[in-house]
């Protein structure tokens, strides 16, 4: 469980917070393995024995005062009482984890009922869609053939179609077989048959160990509809409905499908929705014609009339899955349209992942797959945040459905190491954290969830484990803005920029995310030149008044106008008209929102690091511009931008160098460390420059683009935008 906060040394009151212009929260990643020092938890049973404030629920911690009777909570300061269990058990503190660290991992009881019913085997279903290319199922096949490498003897898999009719397979047998059942066109989406009645779910869902082959022999006959009536002789239904993808409806069905044993005969189920297109078919369909040109015409904001859902139809499904314990998985393999604002609700309030591969050709579905199924997750999780009185979070900001009837309450129904949330902070009285008291400010996160345990040797099936995981947190209290500024973390900082500009481009516009950014970064800088009144620097003002821009009084803060510079540049922020994507915009909100910080700092501001030979480092850091490139004597340049991972020899290199890289290399062994690190597979191109088109790879260099979009300017695209920002400091301070 690692978590990080934007200030080490918290503001010490409302004024301060308001003052200094730095958001005040925390990142949280609660599966992941190690804190985010690298410390493990300590491991152990008895999670439902720690005692518990009765004032705050706050669980016991090694931060807490005790006696011989009694107990002091550290968050809330209420005494409460010791039962003899509990004194008995304390009185060897190294048999308690909660006595021996403020990071603990622990065993719960299962219930009764889970014991006695729960099979625990896995549950995976792959819902293909047929409405779709030929390429298209080629790659979906080899991502399937990828995911059946990856899982667990003892999972069960269930094979689906959809297309106008959902296909429902049974591979147990010597030959696949396959019921189709169809779905209606209307509204009220009323199958002709029950799916149980069409096929038993012990018949779809089939144990992967013995069926693997079957499986991937089920898969050579899929087909797509454009390709089912090829001689022009086609009668009846499937003549006349041709072409149409009812994706809503088939998800709504297999949700229930599956639900119907969820709790006997699986924990979790994960669906992998493998998409071509828009819903066009039936209940959940979209209208596409949204999208174009018309918002121009009209002077629609495009970014706001394409960015919230046009129907609630795939929110309420995700309610559904939860309730049913199925995660989905939406995997769109497009360059259409096919609005992802409405359909993401369905992946990431599951507890699920939404991807977009753009074309089929260079696509890392395959690898994604494999990767997902093959790193550890945890699911049915609650998360809870609690603080110490003086402080309260206020937004909570990642891919959880709240609670509907308790407060501060997250579930997170399916949970892997990297997935990540965030909180920021309010103060919840007017006088902050006293400077009279030792007491300082406190945080405690508990995490209960499920893990599925496989069979061991001693132990043919598979079992659930259930646990907590808490973690206790003490910081510091800043007493002056120096201290303040000199404990930000930077990435931090971005991450809970994003969120809040994801949430406001998403009810506001695109423009509203971008205004909220710039104003953001002129207050920071109007405070932090109030505060730190020596030892400006002059830069660029007409008027030639002093603005220190570039906060070099604080090291900790200079990361930060080249972050919202490139913030800004990121298509996540970029205007319709420039050719962003909608769909792509919504991709990039979904995977952002989910990202640990420092994996978030490479995604937005990418790393270029320079080689002289492949097998040897120049210069780990250049800034990202065509001077770095003109200025670096080195001829091998190596750029991570999380998803994209470029390899640009430039058109000076040595001819006689290696190209592309050995695979026993240096830099190919850090290519290798860095796709092995990440939650996604990233793209690796390979581009030699004056011979390839290496547009590629410039258009990372953004330092010297206009941060407007207007293209390429005559000026510094990052020196203009700090001057900018200058004179709007210069305009807030008046």
């Amino acid at each position: 469980m690692a978590v990080r906060a934007t200030v080490i040394r918290f503001p010490s009151d409302p004024d301060a917070q308001d003052s200094s212009g730095v958001p005040w929260g925390v990142t949280v990643t609660p599966f992941a393995s190690k804190d985010e020092n690298g410390n493990s938890p300590v491991y152990g049973s008895g999670g439902d024995l720690i005692p518990r404030c009765e004032n705050c629920w706050a669980y016991y911690n090694t931060y807490c005062d005790q006696d011989q009777w009694a107990w002091t909570c550290s968050l809330c300061g209420t005494l409460n009482g010791l039962s003899s269990e509990t004194i008995s058990r304390y009185s060897r503190p190294e048999s308690a984890p909660e006595n021996m660290s403020s990071f603990i991992d622990l065993e719960m009881p299962l219930e009764a009922s889970e014991e006695e019913d729960m099979q625990a085997r896995p549950v995976y279903v792959a819902a293909i869609d047929l409405a779709s290319s030929d390429e298209f199922l080629e790659l979906t096949k080899s991502a399937l053939l990828a995911a059946l490498e990856a899982l667990a003897p003892g999972s069960l898999f269930g094979l689906a179609t959809f297309s106008h009719k959902l296909g429902l397979y049974d591979v147990q047998g010597p030959i696949p077989v396959v019921k189709n059942v169809f779905l209606p066109a209307d509204s009220d989406g009323t199958l002709p048959i029950e799916l149980e009645d069409a096929m038993p779910l012990f018949s779809f869902l089939a144990p992967v160990e013995t069926c693997k082959d079957r499986i991937a022999s089920a898969l050579e006959t899929l087909r797509p509809t454009s390709s089912w009536d090829s001689t022009g002789g086609g009668q009846g239904l499937d003549r006349i409905l041709l072409g149409g993808r009812g994706f809503g409806l088939a998800m709504e069905t297999l949700i229930s499908y599956l639900g119907s044993e969820h709790g006997n005969t699986f924990a979790l189920a994960r669906i992998f929705a493998f998409l071509s297109g828009p819903p066009d078919y039936g209940p959940g369909q979209l209208d596409t014609r949204r999208y174009g040109e018309q918002y121009a015409s009209k002077g629609e904001d495009a970014e706001l009339a394409l960015l919230p859902e046009q129907t609630p139809f795939y929110k309420d499904l995700a309610a559904v899955a939860v309730q049913a314990g199925v995660c989905i998985d939406i995997l769109a393999v497009t360059n259409e349209y096919t609005d992802l604002a409405s359909l993401k609700f369905l992946s990431i309030d599951s507890g699920g992942s939404l991807f977009l591969y753009p074309n089929t050709d260079d696509s890392t579905l395959p690898q994604d797959m494999y990767r997902m199924l093959t790193r550890p997750y945890a699911f049915n999780c609650i998360m809870r945040l609690r603080t110490s009185t003086e402080f309260k979070h206020g937004n909570s900001y990642g891919h959880f459905f709240p609670d509907p009837q308790y407060e501060n309450v997250q579930h997170v129904i399916c949970c892997d190491s990297y997935a990540t949330y965030a909180y920021d902070f309010d103060f919840a009285n007017n006088y902050g954290f006293s400077r009279h008291t030792a007491e300082l400010p406190m945080l405690q996160l508990a995490f209960q969830y499920t893990v599925i345990v496989p069979p061991t040797e001693t132990n043919s099936k598979y079992t659930l484990k259930r646990r907590l995981r808490i973690r206790t947190m003490q910081f510091g209290v800043a007493h002056n803005f120096n201290e303040l500024y000199d404990s930000v973390d930077p990435e931090v900082v971005l991450s809970i920029l994003v969120h809040k500009v994801i949430l406001a481009s998403a009810s506001e516009g695109v423009r509203e995310g971008r205004m909220l950014l710039h104003d953001w970064l002129v207050i920071l800088t109007a405070q932090y030149n109030e505060v730190i009144k020596s030892g400006v620097t002059e830069y660029g003002s007409s008027s030639g008044s002093l603005i220190d821009v570039t906060f070099s009084q604080c090291p900790q803060l200079q990361a930060l106008p080249r972050l919202v510079f490139a913030l800004l540049r990121n298509p996540l922020l970029r205007f319709h008209e420039e050719g962003i994507h909608p769909d792509y915009r919504i991709y990039l909100q979904c995977l952002f929102s989910g990202l640990e910080a420092s994996s978030l700092h490479r995604a937005i501001y990418p790393l270029l690091t320079s080689y002289a030979t492949p097998d040897k480092l120049a210069y780990p850091r250049h800034s990202l511009s065509r001077a770095a490139l003109l200025t670096s004597e080195s001829p091998i340049f190596f750029l991570d931008a999380f998803t994209t991972l470029i390899v640009f020899y430039s058109s000076t290199a040595d001819p006689t160098l290696p190209y592309p890289p050995p695979h026993d290399c240096l830099l190919r062994r850090e290519i290798n460390k860095v796709k092995q690190e990440r939650s996604v597979t990233p793209r690796l191109v390979f581009i030699r420059g004056g011979q390839e088109d290496a547009s590629v790879f410039e258009n990372y260099l953004i330092e010297e683009q206009d941060v407007d979009g207007s293209g390429f300017s005559s000026v510094m695209g990052f020196v203009s935008f700090l001057e900018e920002i200058s004179q709007s400091v210069l305009e807030y301070i008046k």
